[in-house]
């Protein structure tokens, strides 16, 4: 529609001067040198330009001028971060196996119980253990009782020396004797080896069980979780333990502050990288083993830099790097000024500014693409 009124006013124009043109020939006019003549001419065409102007601002159609966004820039904090995967894992979290094979005489727990270090979670049949345990504690105390009585009679001089020493070596023998059959009569006992959950049971009490690749109970502690994942060794002198580390879980949309808390010291030859270890909190006990988790580890700051959107920064022709700033501005309008810029590392949509600019300069963040160097920018 524009494009049609504009043919129908220059038409007009046109039409209006081609009806002049036998009297009032431009050429004629310079040749007859009459001032007064040209000054009127010259008048007229002004007023036709007028007019084509006048039409022009009612269709809001403006000569090298555009609309933008800008901003003003600040001296800010830059971070770059290293983007890796890794899994969720926790060093408690294991099968529970019988000591010894027998059948499970009692099971005392079930699945989704908390436990503490130590407390029975079922009990294996002795085959008699405890019975011989008890026989041997009663010769320990006759050992003991003779080793005793032959004591005090070498103190008073009575008896012989083989006597006495053939007494103690037959109570240290059976104190010994007693102390194994305890321990072995203590692997009957199957025991918690850390606080934590009973995550599944997978036998039942009567069964006949021994160490197996299913084991009998899992139990898992997710108080102390941490992601292990492997790092190129480019990076090696920029981690370092206690690093602080943000930790997203794609399952719960959710992102952690964790820290380095072990740094791998071995290069793993076939892809060049090493591992680590990131220790992060589970406030709500919502993080599980295996899940898979997004780690952003800070490799580089700038405590004062220049930033700019990375969308803003152009390339010529001829390989430089430029962008756009505003001058001579009143806050609402100015004139594009093409800047060339150093640039240093770029995170996420953000990119470093090394040279070229400087803090409060205000810089054209969208509409980039369709100005040019001194053109009007209104905002």
């Amino acid at each position: 529609m524009r494009k049609i009124l504009l043919t129908a006013f220059l038409s007009l124009a046109i039409l209006s001067c081609s009806k002049k043109e036998n009297s009032d020939n431009i050429d004629d006019l310079i040749s007859a040198k009459n001032p007064t003549a040209l000054q009127t001419k010259k008048a007229a065409l002004q007023a036709d330009i007028a007019k084509i102007d006048e039409a022009l601002a009612s269709l809001n159609v403006k000569k090298d001028e555009a609309l933008v966004s800008v901003m003003t820039v600040k001296d800010t904090i830059f971070n770059h971060y290293l983007d890796i995967q890794g899994n969720v894992d926790t060093k408690e979290n294991v099968l529970v196996q019988p000591e010894m094979p027998g059948t499970l005489t009692s099971l005392t727990v079930r699945a989704g119980q908390r436990v503490g270090k130590g407390q029975i979670l079922g009990r294996v049949d002795d085959g008699g253990m405890s019975q011989q345990v008890a026989s041997i504690e009663t010769q320990y105390q006759l050992a003991k009782t003779t080793f005793e009585r032959q004591k005090n009679l070498w103190n008073q001089k009575i008896g012989s020396e083989i006597q006495y020493l053939q007494a103690q070596t037959q109570m240290i023998s059976l104190q010994k004797q007693v102390a194994q059959a305890k321990a072995q009569l203590a692997k009957t006992l199957i025991r918690a080896p850390f606080s934590g959950t009973i995550d599944e049971v997978f036998v039942e009490r009567g069964e006949v069980v021994s160490a197996s690749p299913q084991g009998l109970m899992r139990i898992v502690n997710l108080s102390q979780m941490y992601v292990s994942t492997t790092v190129p060794e480019t990076y090696i002198g920029k981690l370092k333990v206690g690093t602080i580390v943000d930790v997203y879980l794609t399952s719960l949309g959710k992102t952690y502050k964790g820290k380095v808390r072990q740094v791998g010291n071995y290069i793993n030859p076939n892809n060049r990288s090493f591992g680590i270890e990131v220790s992060i909190p589970n406030p709500d006990n919502l993080l599980r083993p295996n899940q898979v988790a997004k780690l952003k580890i800070i490799d580089y700051t700038n405590p004062k830099a220049i930033s700019v959107p990375t969308n803003v920064v152009q390339e010529d022709g001829e390989g430089n790097k430029f962008v756009f700033t505003v001058i001579n501005s009143n806050g609402k309008s100015g004139t594009a000024k093409k800047v060339l810029v150093k640039v240093g590392k770029s995170s996420g949509n953000v990119t470093e500014i090394v040279s070229g600019l400087n803090a409060d300069d205000i810089i054209v963040t969208e509409g980039v693409n369709a100005i040019s160097e001194g053109m009007k920018l209104n905002f």
